[in-house]
């Protein structure tokens, strides 16, 4: 199954908190150029995989979509965590390096200013702002109704 209403509903999230010129270009400098200059669709993403290999699959019961956007000074950590829902990333300033504990190993991921990705499902990660300046990533869980989008240790 691919995703796109994921972009569908990012772009629709980002339009309504009005975002929609950044999170909707994938090359910022499109989110600048004059009306007559611009594309007005601009594709971010299309997969049925995480950023690790694994099959996107929504969760049972009702379907309970939210949105937030993450901001993270120079070297500030997310913390450990997963997600038990898929869940869109799109970094709208800055640069962001995800680590994931996979079967014993660590796997590195880095994700710059108009990156787009889905993030790893029950995979324990965690989030560095590595760029000089404020790292701003948009998030979209595709979740459910009493499930939680974030876990913790």
């Amino acid at each position: 199954m691919k995703f796109n209403i994921i972009i569908a509903a990012a772009f629709t999230l980002a339009t309504t908190s009005g975002l929609a010129g950044i999170a909707a270009a994938k090359d910022l400098k499109d989110a600048a150029k004059p009306a007559a200059d611009y594309k007005r669709v601009i594709d971010l993403l299309e997969s049925d995989k995480t950023n690790i290999g694994q099959l996107l699959h929504y969760p049972s019961g009702p379907l309970k979509i939210s949105s937030l956007i993450v901001t993270m000074k120079p070297g500030e950590k997310t913390g450990r965590h997963m997600h038990p829902v898929p869940t869109y990333g799109y970094v709208m300033e800055g640069e962001v390096t995800l680590t994931y504990e996979t079967g014993g190993k660590t796997l590195t991921k880095v994700y710059k200013a108009g990156d787009a990705f889905m993030e790893a499902i029950h995979t324990w990660h965690n989030g560095k702002a590595t760029g000089d300046g404020p790292t701003r990533i948009l998030a979209t869980f595709l979740g459910a109704d009493g499930v939680p989008n974030v876990i913790r240790p």
